[in-house]
């Protein structure tokens, strides 16, 4: 309908409530079988409140396609994709800190679904997005700070003047005397640890899980990369006597029973590969020293060809559901 008060959904609109469709679907399985296995009640209360909004997120999303006319995602389901009465994969250490990523991630995500938004029904569902998100960053950083295992950014001696800089030097990096790390370089260098420390130790769970070869092998190379990038982050910072940040592959137990389906393990894995693809190409428009964007460089295109050999993985399994395309003219 266009009436001017309930016009048609835009392009834009479809395709980000059909991705917000797809990573709250895979989202409702995790974090269900996360509600069997936690045995922290202040960790399980943020899951249950994490699982009850994606849920509504998914069943909005349902209802919106179905009045337009277009068909709803496949995506993910409990019946298909999860084993919640499977045995303890990660420690409860490791699901919060999870909940805490991806309260970030959904706070970056969300604010760009709702500055693509027109209609109003679109722009008050991705407000509610965006305020779920928050509520869901806001409890798992507080509770993280409360159990004393947040990974608080580094501190450093605060500047008491202003500085201009006067010299082309300040790009350097490579040769001659490095000057020290701007504030955003280090916020850059500890935030892609964090995320690439988790995305490891998850990456072991899922290895130990997964049932097909090719994606055991993929999941292992995955992790192998994020383990190297992580010694290469740290490095920067032990430049600087900054303590070490937090390695999650210790918290996770030796369960090898089937928990989640190979297709939510690799959709799971190529939406934290697109998340690294983002985050460093935030931190390299952010970072003036030159060997630091040679850095980022290198692990942007690490990180491009090993998402398209998952995308291979997945379209060779019949599990790579295609983002609603233009008709044909």
């Amino acid at each position: 309908m266009q009436d001017g008060k309930h016009f048609n959904l835009t392009s834009a609109e479809i395709s980000q409530l059909w991705g917000t469709y797809m990573g709250d679907s895979s989202q409702v399985c995790i974090l269900s079988y996360f509600l069997n296995v936690v045995e922290d009640q202040e960790i399980k209360t943020i899951i249950e409140d994490a699982c009850n909004s994606a849920q509504l997120h998914v069943l909005k999303i349902k209802d919106m396609f179905s009045e337009e006319g277009q068909a709803i995602p496949h995506g993910f389901k409990i019946a298909e994709d999860v084993d919640t009465s499977a045995p303890r994969l990660y420690s409860d250490s490791l699901m919060l800190e999870y909940l805490h990523q991806f309260g970030r991630i959904g706070l970056r995500t969300h604010s760009v679904n709702l500055s693509l938004a027109t209609r109003k029904d679109c722009t008050e569902f991705f407000k509610q997005c965006l305020t779920d998100a928050d509520r869901l960053y806001e409890k798992a950083k507080d509770l993280q700070i409360t159990k004393g295992i947040y990974g608080k950014s580094p501190l450093f001696k605060t500047s008491q003047e202003v500085d201009y800089i006067k010299h082309q030097n300040f790009l350097a990096g490579f040769f001659g005397v490095k000057r020290p790390l701007t504030a955003p370089e280090i916020t850059s260098l500890y935030a892609n640890f964090q995320r690439n420390s988790l995305g490891s130790g998850i990456l072991i769970g899922f290895s130990q899980v997964a049932k097909a070869n090719d994606v055991i092998k993929y999941f292992t190379r995955a992790k192998e990369i994020g383990e190297k990038h992580c010694e290469i982050f740290n490095s920067y910072l032990k430049e600087y006597n900054f303590l070490d940040p937090i390695y999650w592959d210790s918290q996770l137990t030796q369960n090898t029973q089937h928990v989640f389906s190979d297709k939510l393990l690799m959709f799971v894995v190529s939406t934290l590969t697109a998340a690294s693809m983002g985050f460093y190409g935030l931190a390299l428009g952010t970072s003036f020293r030159r060997d630091l964007g040679t850095v980022y460089n290198r692990f942007l295109l690490e990180i491009q060809l090993l998402a398209e050999d998952g995308a291979n993985i997945m379209i060779e399994n019949g599990w790579l559901e295609s983002p609603p395309k233009v008709g044909e003219k």
